[in-house]
């Protein structure tokens, strides 16, 4: 399973064939990629936030309470997994306007394997530095975005110039999804699951 973070980092499109060439029944068993990938993030910035801690300017080292943490450790697993689904079914359900051959299975896959950077980055959180998460974040966006662009024709068999228009649709979908999960932040920071402060 591994060999699919490498080979979507450093040979996208080899690797986007060899997913492409796998029947539904293989893709469902490579399900379970984004579900352990997206522990490392919540794992990271669990870690980071209690142990580590991150500090403004020149003032107090902040960290969270392990409690604390933890929840919101848990929560950021299940929203983003969660989210991963979301996508997915919306890249299965907007396959037939592009033309493309698509299954569920499919479409939750392609989005999986395209958070690949994201989840890669998330080791950052073991060490939280604004500067260095801010760049890291952002080769991650760029990264990702490119295995979008990339892995759309070749997944859902379409052409370059329909696989394009497909990708922007499905960035545009995970734009808003983003904001949902920024919205579900706010509901679960209201509902109890705030940061909670070491002294």
């Amino acid at each position: 399973m591994i060999h699919h973070a490498f080979g979507l980092i450093f040979q996208p499109r080899k690797q986007w064939r060899a997913i492409a060439a796998q029947s539904d029944s293989q893709l469902a068993l490579n399900l379970a990629y984004p579900i352990l990938l997206a522990i490392i993030p919540s794992v990271a910035w669990y870690y980071g936030t209690t142990q580590v801690g991150w500090s403004i300017g020149d003032g107090d080292t902040l960290k969270l309470t392990h409690g604390s943490a933890l929840g919101i450790a848990v929560a950021m697993y299940v929203c983003v997994l969660g989210a991963l689904t979301g996508i997915g079914y919306l890249v299965h359900w907007m396959s037939v306007t592009y033309g493309a051959q698509s299954s569920l299975v499919k479409g939750v896959a392609l989005s999986g394997f395209t958070a690949t950077p994201f989840f890669i980055a998330g080791v950052v959180g073991f060490y939280p530095n604004f500067t260095i998460d801010l760049l890291v974040s952002f080769v991650a966006i760029a990264h990702g975005v490119y295995l979008l662009y990339t892995g759309i024709p070749i997944m859902m068999k379409v052409p370059e110039d329909r696989g394009f228009l497909f990708a922007s649709a499905v960035l545009g979908v995970a734009m808003v999804m983003f904001m949902v999960l920024m919205g579900v932040t706010v509901i679960l920071w209201d509902a109890g699951l705030t940061p909670v402060f070491t002294d």
